[in-house]
């Protein structure tokens, strides 16, 4: 008798030891954590979930996951932009998920097109301009840089940078290489300046007039008027009359080894509804990846654009062709 109480009481620890462990998952993010940190609080809150917060940058960490295979704690892999999740799901680190929630929040350019990981913030990469020495009806699209009226007039963020990368990955994808060859060498042609390290110090170029214009991420742009409300650097949305703004996303997937893919699915769905999303947008200045969901009375004054389309999955297929046509051109 004794013996099966033992049994019984082993088996029910057991139990309560499973039941913990479903309860708990691990995120691995290369998102700053004062932006994670109170999603995930909310979160943890609201359903009961405990997620342990690993934050790092996003080639270490995808590293981190390859050389861990299935040993990984990891169930959440977070990181910006589209090129960055099509190469860590190229390298075997996510796997497919099905959720009717997700598929119904999230707009299908903006996700995987095999559901492996899903964009769950949109910034755009457009135009800004300095309002002292530019019109908007001066401006128009990308290609439009490349013309010589904005000779010694452009200022760009180095080509090193993954956003850079996925514009002109897209643009290989939307145009074709020959096209955005010559496009892209048009702005090297027209740079006032040496490339610069960051979206920030080139916006500031821009409204110190160093130069007339350029290409960055709206959410630098929002950060920017935060602190400098009279900036006078003004936002224009590129190629309203063509196919739409480059749209890139912020984004996550369930990890291959999973050890609670189930609560890492519900992070996910969660992270896809309005009460995340507009933390999301809010904290960051970025746009709600679900259409549904309103942004920050900021953003939301810089008008609604049309955006371009294309499976935001392309600035990761077309990244190596896009960092050789830059080489070639001479985009440092």
């Amino acid at each position: 008798m004794v013996v099966s109480k033992k049994i019984v009481s082993l088996a029910v620890l057991a139990a309560l030891s499973n039941v913990a462990a479903a309860e708990e998952i691990t995120l691995y993010t290369a998102r700053a954590e004062q932006l994670i940190k109170p999603i995930v609080a909310v979160f943890e809150q609201e359903t009961g979930i405990k997620v342990n917060v690993v934050s790092g940058s996003e080639g270490p960490l995808m590293e981190r996951l390859k050389a861990e295979g299935s040993n990984t704690p990891a169930d959440v892999f977070m990181t910006v932009d589209a090129g960055n999740l099509w190469q860590a799901n190229n390298m075997g680190l996510f796997q497919p998920v099905k959720s009717a929630a997700l598929a119904a929040n999230i707009p299908a350019h903006l996700r995987d097109p095999g559901n492996n990981w899903f964009g769950l913030s949109v910034r755009a990469r457009t135009i800004f301009y300095n309002k002292q020495t530019v019109k908007p009806e001066q401006l128009s699209s990308y290609e439009d840089l490349a013309s010589p009226k904005w000779k010694g007039k452009l200022c760009l963020r180095t080509s090193k940078k993954v956003y850079n990368q996925s514009l002109v990955g897209t643009m290989i994808g939307s145009y074709g290489p020959v096209k955005t060859e010559k496009i892209v060498r048009g702005w090297v042609d027209n740079l006032a300046a040496p490339v610069f390290p960051d979206d920030t110090k080139m916006l500031e170029a821009i409204g110190a007039g160093q130069c007339d214009v350029g290409i960055a991420n709206t959410y630098y742009y929002g950060r920017l008027l935060k602190t400098q409300p009279n900036l006078p650097v003004g936002l224009f949305w590129a190629n309203q009359k063509l196919d739409g703004v480059h749209v890139n996303v912020s984004g996550a997937g369930v990890t291959k080894y999973a050890k609670n893919a189930k609560g890492a699915v519900k992070l996910l769905e969660w992270l896809s509804t309005e009460k995340a999303q507009k933390l999301y947008a809010d904290i960051d200045m970025e746009f709600p990846a679900n259409p549904k969901v309103a942004s920050n009375p900021v953003v939301a004054s810089w008008g609604k654009p049309k955006q371009d389309l294309i499976n935001v999955s392309e600035a990761g297929s077309k990244q190596a062709q896009a960092v050789m046509l830059m080489d070639r051109v001479g985009y440092k």
